[in-house]
């Protein structure tokens, strides 16, 4: 499972779920690639073009470079105007911190545990996974995800990008891939009612189902690293943004996919420029 980078600083508490944080996006936008509806009715959606400059500010928001044409941000953040702006939601876990402590206190029903009743926790994060192993439950969840993804097109996004689709994967066998294509589907729904493209993040195993899911376009960590930048980019005809955090393997995928491809070589931590150990590169 490749590394995900570290979520952005501001781990806040969890608002209600009625609440959306308006904010205005100033500037045009640049044109869009062909339209479509996916899983969300007859809305139009925005869908990114293939092999733009791309920068993924997960870690703090920044002024993007003259050539990034495509951002990735916390949804807490406001987007750029003139650039493809995608909304970053930790849809499929909770954030650390007191965000966990407003889920256990408004919705502990919906956290996953174990026979013993304990967290089912993301080590790598320390981010408790939500339990989607129901349709009760996944509607449920909708009701506090939904307005974040409300509150992504209020701001002004281009598209969203829910975080930890591959959830399943560290559940100790609660979750299944049927349970995250089946919430992922209603999130593709939410996003498109919206007017918002949606983003699969990671999780080659689902990719079979991405059309049917809603998906409509790719937002990928280190899929060079691990030979996968070929699957996506078939699956999403070439609109796909892929993070590497090593540079021999952005080396070796900008030798092979960067006329095709945004590939972008990001540190870890994805911090904003001028911060210790800032890297970000494109081919």
């Amino acid at each position: 499972m490749p590394l995900r980078p570290a979520r952005a600083a501001v781990a806040v508490m969890v608002v209600l779920a009625a609440l959306a944080t308006a904010c205005s996006a100033a500037g045009s936008r640049p044109a869009p690639g062909p339209a479509g509806s996916g899983s969300g009715g007859p809305a139009k959606v925005r869908v990114p073009a293939a092999n733009v400059g791309f920068d993924y500010q997960l870690g703090g928001a920044y002024p993007p470079s003259e050539t990034v044409r495509a951002v990735s941000r916390d949804r807490g953040e406001k987007p750029v105007g003139g650039l493809y702006n995608i909304c970053y939601v930790n849809a499929f876990q909770t954030q650390p911190g007191e965000a966990v402590t407003w889920w256990r206190k408004h919705h502990p029903d919906l956290l996953l545990r174990n026979d013993d009743g304990d967290l089912i926790v993301d080590e790598d994060w320390d981010e408790p996974l939500l339990d989607i192993s129901t349709p009760a439950k996944r509607q449920a969840l909708m009701d506090v995800v939904g307005p974040w993804i409300d509150g992504c097109a209020t701001a002004g996004y281009d598209a969203v990008e829910p975080d930890n689709l591959d959830s399943y994967e560290r559940s100790g066998g609660r979750l299944t891939r049927r349970h995250a294509a089946a919430f992922a589907r209603l999130l593709a729904a939410r996003a498109h009612r919206r007017h918002l493209a949606i983003a699969q993040k990671n999780t080659a195993g689902l990719l079979p189902q991405h059309g049917d899911i809603g998906f409509d376009f790719a937002v990928v960590e280190e899929c060079g690293r691990y030979d996968e930048c070929g699957e996506f980019s078939d699956a999403y005809d070439a609109r796909i943004f892929d993070v590497e955090y090593v540079k021999k393997d952005f080396t070796a995928a900008c030798r092979a996919w960067g006329a095709e491809l945004s590939l972008t070589l990001r540190d870890r931590e994805v911090g904003p420029a001028g911060t210790d150990g800032h890297v970000h590169q494109s081919c």
